[in-house]
Parts: structure tokens; sequence; C-alpha cells
């Protein structure tokens, strides 16, 4: 007869969300423990991952034959990749690290600590999905289905440099408020399956919607600006756009539109409703 005695029972029941609260907090103290190598190679990890989400997306919208509405859709869909290796595998995400104001404002970290981690985790973003979109480039993949995944790849970034700075930064606030409540419903979940189906339909809708991820940006726009330097969508519209300065203005925008979507409303909010004291 099998001794089971020392396995662990799993409740199926998800987290409350006064329980999800406080592991929140319980995560951003343990973030800010990590010492600057550790966070700075899982953030790398995170920027790969959202760029292997982008790659994906990239290389199913380069196939025209559904219509607008499905293609975004099911395009949203693969997207989804990047977050659930970022949250099954483990890896330091910007703006799921919005969420660490929720221990700041309970005074369990410092605001100095706080940015330590936001400036070693975003940079540590940017060289995974930069260190992906050379990978990818040298692969070849951009020549896939007959070199229309390469004018996919510049379609999408061009379309990130276009828009003015103030519709760029209120697509990164809504933006993060999806992404920040699905790494709240990564956190409610208990197994694999709980934490994968709970993040696919906040995740799928903000790309759907076109809104503005800074880490995944960190992907899209190097990789456009490649495929263009490369030769390829000359006559994509905002295709001249995509070089350093493009690249610099859409991140900045995108980034704070990020930090107020996920620290200023999800995490404040939901500190304020389930652990907010009386101060």
């Amino acid at each position: 007869m099998v001794d089971r005695s020392s396995e662990r029972v799993v409740s199926p029941e998800c987290l409350t969300p006064a329980q999800i609260e406080a592991k929140a907090e319980d995560a951003a103290v343990a973030k800010v423990r990590l010492g600057a190598a550790r966070a700075f190679v899982l953030a790398m990890f995170a920027g790969a991952f959202i760029a292997f989400g982008g790659l994906f997306f990239t290389v199913f919208l380069s196939d025209t034959a559904l219509s607008w509405g499905p293609q975004r859709v099911v395009g949203g869909l693969c997207f989804c990749l990047g977050l659930v290796l970022v949250l099954l595998c483990g890896a330091e995400l910007f703006t799921g690290n919005a969420l660490m104001v929720c221990a700041l404002r309970s005074h369990r970290i410092s605001a100095s600590e706080l940015a330590r981690n936001w400036a070693i985790v975003w940079l540590g973003n940017f060289a995974g999905a930069l260190a992906v979109a050379v990978l990818v480039f040298f692969a070849g993949i951009y020549k896939l289905n007959g070199e229309a995944v390469a004018t996919s790849m510049v379609s999408v970034a061009a379309g990130k440099v276009t828009p003015d700075w103030a519709t760029l930064f209120f697509r990164g606030v809504l933006c993060n408020v999806f992404v920040c409540l699905a790494v709240w419903i990564g956190f409610a979940g208990k197994t694999v399956v709980d934490k994968v189906v709970g993040i696919l339909l906040p995740i799928s809708a903000f790309v759907a919607c076109g809104f503005e991820h800074c880490v995944a940006n960190m992907y899209f726009l190097p990789m456009g600006a490649l495929m263009v330097a490369s030769g390829y969508g000359a006559d994509v519209a905002g295709a001249s756009s995509l070089d350093i300065a493009g690249i610099l203005y859409n991140l900045s925008a995108a980034t704070l539109g990020n930090i107020v979507g996920g620290a200023l409303i999800v995490a404040l909010g939901y500190w304020f409703v389930y652990r907010r004291t009386g101060e």
C-alpha cells in the first residue's frame, strides 16, 4: 500500500481577493531581496518570454485570411504565450511588478527599494527582448509566408509610433490594468490550469484592443526597425519613424502609462479595499 501521508492536498478553491493582496505584498518583499544580478537575469527571461509571445503574434498576423476581428482575437490568444511563460516559469516583468506598490503602501518595502527593482527589471526586460529580436533576425523567421511575416513586423511596429504621445500614454494605462488583473488572477490560481485559463481573456483583450505594453514594445519596435533597415515594409505608413527616436517616443509613453494603470489603479485600488488600516 502506498503511503500518501506526506502528500500535500491542494484546495480546489482559488484565493480570495484579500488573500491575493497579501500574496502580492509577500511577493514584493521577496523581489526586493533579490540581488541585482539575479533580478536582471530573471528580467531578461521575462523580456524574452514576452518577445516570444510577440513573435507568435506577428507570425499569425501575416496570414490575412481572417477578417480583422477574428484575427485580433486569435492573435491576442497567441500573445498570451508570453505571460504564461512569465507566470509559470518564473521571471521578473516590469509591468507586473507595478503590483509591488501594495507592499510600499503597507510600509513593507521602501520607495528606494521599489525604484531600484523597477529600474533593474525594466533594463533587464529590454535586454531580453532585444536578444530575442536579434535571434529572430538571424534565424530568418521574417522570411516565412513569402516574407509576409516581415511586413507584419513592420506594420505592428509602425502602428506604435504614429499615434500622438497622449494616445499612447492612455493606451498604456489601459494595457497595464488588464495585465495586472491577469497577474492578480495568476496569484489567485493554485494549479497550472488555473493560472493559464485565468490570464487568457485579460491578455488577449488588451492585445486585441491595441493597447501599449512597454515590454512587448521592447521587442516589436526594434524588430520592426530591423526589418525596415533590411529593406522591408517601405510602403507601410509610419515605417520611416522606426528609429531610435521613435522607439524612445513610444516607450516613454507606454512605460509611464503602464505605471499609472498598474500601480495607481490596480495596486492602490486593491490595497485601499483590502489592506488599508485607517491611515
